[in-house]
């Protein structure tokens, strides 16, 4: 799978030849969407998902079917293949990070009104992979050179984005499916949360003291947090979630879920603010402790961190035309030695990080 900037020539394309008006993008969200092949389930689907939409104050301007080429999937993955549509909406009163939390809110408002339905069941029935005004996650169950062959969005020159989280790997603490596929919604993970059962009892038992003014009574809404049927990744992406939509900033947040090891560290004896926040957030939340190596985004930061173990390797490249390579192995993208300025591995509990607002 990978994570990308939102098509907007794509996505403006569709639109017009919809006859659709084309709304400031700051104000349109798009969110993908895994559906039933079964025609009249898809339908009772999309009708559910948009009345939820409305419910949050949203305009759905349409479902863009994404261009798909099914005959290149495995026999395996045929036999399960979702039908994949792009949900684009737009707000007539929210932009940017206002808006970001009322997708938030209103994904998982759709994953309660499934849950409640009768026929519907989530993962299996329908499934959002992400849901923004700032990034798209294109996956499935293939082998990676085969994804842009799946998507032709992902070789369409048209598409440009800025970054891209990419992953090759299927989690292996669960069975393989199409809504398990990495990245997540904002981290893609590699490695195992081996402290995964505690930190979902923790969440769990923490739940009833969530609160936060950005929310106020539409905290119910966000919980249950974890799921213990869901992958070490997927539990691990909804914290790191809940983190940033409600305002923390992506560094921040892998901060305060993967800290450092920070105590008798004679190098952060000059940072004592540092030493300080480890200290305050350890009593608020347990280390999601790995090896794990996480690379994240929210469409305007896009970084990587090991965790304090730093049992996986990370490598990075900064080149002269300033691009930065992250990747679990040295030469995972050809770059010539001429065009690399710095190139080295994250350390135990050490991050790295681009500000794509301001470059």
């Amino acid at each position: 799978g990978v994570m990308l900037a939102i098509p907007w020539t794509l996505i403006h394309e569709w639109l017009r030849s919809q006859s659709t008006p084309v709304p400031p993008i700051e104000r349109t969200g798009v969110a993908m969407t895994f559906l039933s092949l079964d025609a009249a389930q898809a339908d009772a689907t999309r009708q559910l998902i948009n009345e939820v939409l409305v419910k949050e104050g949203l305009t759905v301007l349409g479902w863009r079917p994404v261009p798909l080429v099914p005959e290149v999937l495995g026999p395996n993955a045929r036999a399960v293949q979702p039908g994949i549509e792009q949900v684009i909406v737009t707000s007539e009163t929210l932009a940017g990070d206002d808006l970001e939390r009322r997708l938030y809110l209103a994904r998982r408002a759709v994953g309660k009104a499934v849950d409640a339905h009768p026929m519907l069941n989530w993962s299996d029935d329908v499934y959002i992979c992400s849901f923004s005004t700032r990034t798209v996650v294109y996956k499935a169950m293939v082998r990676s050179s085969v994804l842009p062959e799946f998507y032709p969005d992902l070789s369409n020159p048209d598409y440009v984005s800025a970054f891209a989280v990419y992953h090759r790997r299927f989690s292996t603490n669960t069975m393989p499916k199409w809504p398990l596929a990495q990245p997540m919604r904002m981290l893609g993970h590699n490695g195992e949360i081996n402290t995964l059962l505690g930190n979902i009892n923790w969440m769990k038992a923490r739940g009833a003291d969530l609160a936060h003014p950005n929310w106020g009574d539409r905290i119910e809404t966000l919980k249950p947090v974890v799921d213990v049927n869901i992958s070490d990744s997927a539990n691990l992406d909804n914290a790191f979630e809940l983190l940033v939509r409600t305002g923390r900033s992506p560094l921040e947040a892998l901060m305060l879920l993967v800290p450092e090891a920070y105590k008798n560290q004679p190098e952060l004896e000059k940072y004592p603010e540092i030493v300080d926040f480890y200290e305050y957030y350890s009593g608020i939340q347990e280390p999601w402790d790995g090896p794990a190596l996480l690379a994240f985004s929210d469409g305007q930061v896009v970084g990587a961190g090991l965790d304090r173990n730093g049992l996986r390797p990370a490598r990075y490249v900064l080149t002269r035309d300033r691009l930065v390579l992250v990747s679990s192995e040295a030469g995972v993208v050809d770059i010539p030695a001429s065009d690399i300025i710095e190139q080295g591995r994250l350390g135990p509990g050490q991050m790295v990080a681009v500000d794509l607002k301001d470059g």
